[in-house]
């Protein structure tokens, strides 16, 4: 027999299979691409392509928007002498971006179905909107969420969406899939989202993802409605890009 039921020594043939596709995910800054997957594993590419899907279904590893492929906080590798590297090298821009608008600035990245905040600031105000790293939060009601989910394949995000549900918590939240799917091609043309009073009344929140790093990551503004006006988004954007391109200048290949 040669299919993946076969048992060898020591163990099963597909869950060999499995851990030579996973030790090869052995740096957390480095994507691993498809075809490296079956140059050096030997397998054929679509066999290769079907333990990638799954793994990805299981949250062990994520796709990158070019569609390479790391090792997710799931796995042994969690990122996190990474992300703490890359939250110290974003922290002060992060606090520009903050003084900048007075408001709350975040990073923030995908987490199997949520979106993870590894880095947030807030401002020296009364009222503000309260973000705190470590927090996770559902995609379909919130800027990161749309941000981080236009980058990913339409297929995983309905995935996504079914593993966690749509609940509404205000008048505002989309709880329909295809609608929110239609959200994403608006926040791909726009290159930006936003998250206007879907999560909390009277909140909102512009993101933005990144495109200096490997890693899905995204960056993003919270506020009362009644100080970040639409006609002020194109001015918070600008700044995004800006972030964007110095920290890739900085050398971040996370």
């Amino acid at each position: 027999m040669t299919d993946d039921t076969t048992l060898e020594p020591y163990g099963v043939r597909a869950v060999n299979r499995t851990l030579d596709i996973l030790e090869l995910l052995d740096d957390p800054a480095r994507p691993v691409t498809l075809n490296e997957f079956v140059a050096k594993t030997g397998l054929p590419k679509t066999s290769v392509f079907r333990y990638l899907a799954t793994l990805e279904r299981r949250g062990y590893v994520a796709r990158t928007a070019s569609g390479s492929y790391l090792p997710t906080r799931s796995f042994g590798h969690p990122w996190s002498s990474d992300l703490d590297e890359l939250v110290h090298r974003a922290q002060p821009m992060l606090a520009e971006l903050r003084d900048q608008f007075t408001e709350t600035a975040s990073m923030g990245a995908l987490d199997m179905h949520r979106a993870f905040y590894v880095a947030t600031v807030r401002p020296h105000r009364s009222v503000r909107v309260d973000v705190h790293s470590g927090a996770r939060a559902m995609i379909h009601c919130t800027a990161f969420g749309k941000a981080l989910a236009a980058r990913i394949p339409e297929e995983r995000v309905r995935e996504i969406l079914a593993m966690q549900g749509m609940p509404r918590f205000t008048s505002r939240t989309i709880t329909d899939p295809d609608r929110y799917v239609q959200e994403l091609a608006r926040v791909r043309r726009a290159g930006y989202a936003v998250n206007n009073g879907e999560n909390e009344v009277g909140a909102r929140c512009v993101a933005f993802a990144l495109t200096s790093t490997a890693i899905p990551l995204a960056v993003s503004l919270s506020a009362p409605a009644d100080r970040m006006p639409m006609s002020r988004i194109h001015q918070v954007v600008t700044a995004f890009r800006e972030f964007d391109e110095a920290f890739g200048a900085m050398g971040e290949t996370l």
